[in-house]
């Protein structure tokens, strides 16, 4: 649900300014493929076009996945379509956007991209106070017999956790 914090200017006009996280666009299936071993939220730099389709939901991030460039993190294969109402000044969907986070973050992350098997994906994107982020995952790669390792437990735990809830509304399964 979206907030809208109302301040008065000098001129008595009201101008809206946006409050609180809005989630645009989330990768449900890197939860899967992935065990993620650390979450970090990046800013993103965006174009005008790219801002106002962002905001309309336009956005896809299932292929998306950031590397190191030259010194800075990267996302690349991530789709936010054109701008309805944009002209000669609509962006590339697909373009490479460049990641905003502090140069020490940086660092580490690329140290732990260097150990084999990890990789950087976006979970989610959103606005955070009017602030278009991502949120990315240090991730490493889940083999089939972990996915259904996992998909497993959590079928015992959702199982355990209906007969505890029968359990304790007296009910017994018949």
């Amino acid at each position: 649900m979206e907030q809208l914090n109302f301040s008065g200017d000098t001129e008595g006009a009201a101008t809206a300014r946006e409050t609180g996280r809005k989630v645009i666009a989330s990768n449900k299936k890197a939860r899967h493929d992935y065990a993620v071993l650390k979450t970090y939220e990046a800013g993103l730099v965006l174009a005008g076009t790219e801002v106002k389709s962002l905001r309309a939901g336009y956005v896809s991030i299932v292929d998306a996945f950031a590397q190191e460039h030259e010194g800075e993190l990267m996302l690349y294969n991530l789709h936010i379509a054109e701008y309805g109402f944009g002209s000669w000044t609509n962006h590339a969907p697909r373009r490479t956007r460049k990641l905003l986070l502090h140069r020490i973050e940086i660092d580490r992350i690329r140290e732990k991209l260097r150990e084999p098997g990890n990789a950087l994906v976006p979970l989610s994107i959103y606005f955070n106070e009017g602030w278009a982020k991502v949120e990315l995952a240090l991730a490493r790669g889940k083999r089939e017999y972990d996915k259904r390792q996992a998909l497993a437990e959590r079928d015992a735990n959702r199982e355990i956790a209906r007969a505890l809830g029968r359990h304790l509304k007296g009910r017994t399964r018949g």
